[in-house]
């Protein structure tokens, strides 16, 4: 994770001399924008990484010695159903659909987006699945 996170660091840098030559050669401000956002995102991004592997055991790709098979096993938990994907995916496209047919389809999107989130967010806080 540690070379990782000097990888976005380094490109964070890259990014931003590219930002400045671009900025003082083209006097265009929206690619000049565009390019800072995308120094901003690999700064936190690159700071997110060297700052969590200070405090996490060096995995596999930190190790010069290391074989492919010392990352192999367990990855974390993923849920194996939900249905909140698809209640998000719903209010997602009519939200964007209000932006062709009226602002008003935004509005009735809105309730559908906030069941998805909240159902994704606390779906393990109930029923069959609720933590003792």
């Amino acid at each position: 994770m540690k070379i990782q996170g000097k990888m976005f660091l380094w490109l964070a840098l890259f990014i931003l001399a590219i930002a400045v030559l671009y900025g003082l050669w083209a006097k265009e401000p929206v690619g000049t924008s565009a390019l800072f956002m995308a120094f901003g995102l690999s700064i936190m991004i690159g700071f997110y990484l060297v700052f969590t592997a200070k405090r996490v055991d060096t995995g596999a790709g930190d190790n010069k010695d290391a074989e492919v098979a010392d990352d192999a096993g367990e990855l974390g938990f993923f849920s194996p159903h939900s249905w909140q994907p698809l209640v998000l995916a719903g209010g997602c496209a009519m939200a964007f659909l209000g932006v062709v047919f009226g602002w008003w389809l935004l509005f009735i999107s809105l309730p559908v987006l906030l069941a998805g989130i909240f159902g994704w967010t606390f779906e393990y806080y109930h029923g069959e699945n609720q933590n003792q």
